[in-house]
């Protein structure tokens, strides 16, 4: 068997459907075993950042390994932005780049680099072939570890040769790590005490919750202890339904605002959750030395890495979460039963007084134009289907996008998790075509829009239906807000250098018919979710530019 051939017969031993590229001269032979492929689709993207994110969508939406081939070093290069941001999000995805032919490798080609230390620090394992004979177990070996706890992204090299020659091959067989582990006794049985004895809990979940399929458990503990729960700073999936009473939405990412939510509690239960993400440097720390904090995480690496766990407890949240409750609510004397009853009572009170508040502040502003991007978030909160999936790279306009919009199952929500803009249209794709019968919407920033904005042309080629919202301010307008806090140069000639896209502006329909899609302007509330609820309807993939406020102030 050639290895080209066999690469493609290992990729279905471990169930994968679908290839993500952008071929070169060195994925030729590859190519050319795709002509006679018909269990394995491949999806061609414009660029190699885009299909990256791509694969990062349907990798997250799916739970199902995601592969990729790029085409030698600068493919890969273009790609590691979104690398980083799939590495973060812990997607299981197996990246390969095709390579010179070994002999000839020596005369350093054109495009050659030596690709697997490029790789290597954004994924859990990189290597390259070089025995035709050692293909099946590499691949295996590449699956397996993409796919085990805690998953993320792995990268193989398949130089010319490995694919073209053939040889007498054993195709081996898959092998997969059960994940469901649950978390060590004696630790669920101290973290239990903690939690029957404090007064004022606050709950911090994770992607790990969403990724395990573990809400349900989350909302049991939740309950019982009458505690608060905020999703992670920045959040990439929907960790806690948002529509239950205890769920407050996500914290600011500013330690002054992380310190006064968390000072009110004397407790801090993380649940897969990143301890902390912050973007800039404080003077203010974002806990108390004296908070008293537990921490489950499926990531020994997490445990602990920031800030000291007074029980820490390596496991997974489904496995692990129905036993601490059990734990806990044998430990919990009637008199706590009853005081965690209360706060239950009156964290539902205050979460729906908080979120009519917020409402009631969107749907004030909705006659604005400019359009205010929290009025424009509550009317699409609005009109969505139920099981609709938003996809969120909306950046500085996202405020409230968490209470207002609803996300109550795992698949509802995927939001950017590394923080590398231009994730949002490319992942939408991947999401879409993970979850075909899913109404699926992208809110996306205007300036990370651009980065990626070749995946429309994917959506089009393969009829993707993703309705695509870019929330237009014509600037990078989080870099403003932050360069204007530091009441510096910039904010006191209120000049901001770099960050204006207007001059001349861009011209998103344009792009979006030029690629092949359908797409059209809104210059009111009302106009955006007509056009949204009809996009919607029509299951069709449509860019939909809304002229947003340009105040940052």
């Amino acid at each position: 068997m050639s290895g080209k051939r066999a690469f493609l017969e290992l990729l279905k031993q471990e169930g994968v459907e679908m290839v993500f590229g952008n071929p070169g001269t060195t994925e030729l032979p590859l190519m050319d075993a795709f002509a006679v492929e018909h269990d394995i689709k491949y999806v061609l993207g414009l660029q190699e950042a885009a299909l990256m994110a791509m694969a990062d969508g349907y990798a997250q939406a799916s739970g199902r390994l995601a592969v990729l081939n790029f085409h030698v070093a600068p493919g890969l290069g273009h790609a590691m932005g979104m690398l980083y941001d799939a590495q973060k999000a812990g997607s299981p995805i197996l990246v390969t780049a095709g390579q010179h032919d070994q002999d000839f490798n020596r005369t350093e080609p054109i495009l050659y680099a030596d690709l697997p230390p490029i790789a290597r620090p954004l994924v859990k394992w990189s290597d390259e072939i070089h025995r035709l004979q050692d293909l099946p177990m590499m691949v295996h070996r590449a699956c397996k570890t993409a796919l085990a706890p805690p998953t993320g992204p792995v990268f193989l090299s398949l130089p010319g040769d490995i694919l073209k020659n053939e040889a007498d091959l054993d195709l081996m067989a898959p092998t997969r790590v059960a994940g469901n582990v649950r978390g060590d006794r004696a630790a669920i049985e101290a973290a239990a005490k903690v939690l029957s004895e404090a007064k004022r809990p606050v709950i911090m979940a994770g992607d790990a919750v969403s990724q395990n399929r573990a809400l349900a458990e989350l909302v049991a503990l939740a309950e019982l202890i009458g505690a608060p729960v905020y999703a992670e700073l920045i959040a990439n999936t929907a960790s806690f339904p948002s529509s239950h009473p205890l769920f407050r939405g996500a914290m600011a990412r500013s330690q002054t605002a992380m310190r006064k939510i968390i000072d009110q509690h004397d407790v801090l239960f993380s649940v897969g959750a990143d301890l902390f993400a912050l973007s800039l440097p404080a003077d203010v720390a974002p806990i108390s030395p004296d908070l008293r904090m537990i921490h489950l995480d499926p990531d020994p690496w997490e445990l602990g890495k920031n800030y000291p766990a007074e029980v820490a407890i390596l496991g997974n949240p489904k496995g692990t979460l129905p036993e601490l409750t059990d734990a806990t609510r044998a430990a919990m004397s009637s008199a706590a039963q009853k005081a965690a009853q209360d706060r239950l009572k009156s964290a539902g009170e205050a979460t729906r007084s908080e979120l009519e508040k917020l409402r009631t502040k969107a749907r004030s502003l909705a006659n604005e134009t400019p359009i205010q991007p929290l009025a424009l978030i509550n009317a699409i909160g609005e009109i969505l289907p139920k099981d609709a999936v938003v996809i969120d790279e909306s950046v500085s306009s996202s405020g409230g996008l968490r209470q207002l919009v609803k996300s109550d199952d795992p698949q509802s929500f995927f939001g950017l998790r590394g923080g590398g803009i231009g994730w949002g249209l490319p992942a939408a794709i991947g999401v879409k075509v993970a979850l075909p019968d899913r109404p699926v919407i992208c809110l996306s920033g205007d300036g990370s829009a651009m980065y990626t904005i070749q995946s429309l042309w994917t959506a089009a080629r393969y009829k993707v239906g993703v309705v695509f919202v870019i929330f237009n301010n014509t600037s990078y307008r989080i870099l403003k807000q932050r360069v204007f806090a530091q009441r510096g140069y910039a904010a006191q000639l209120d000049t901001y250098v770099g960050m204006e896209l207007n001059n001349p502006a861009i011209d998103y329909v344009g792009l979006a018919r030029s690629l092949g899609i359908a797409a059209d302007r809104a210059k009111t509330v009302h106009d955006a979710t007509d056009l949204i609820a009809k996009a919607l309807k029509d299951g069709k993939p449509m860019l939909i530019d809304v002229e947003l406020v340009r105040e940052f102030k």
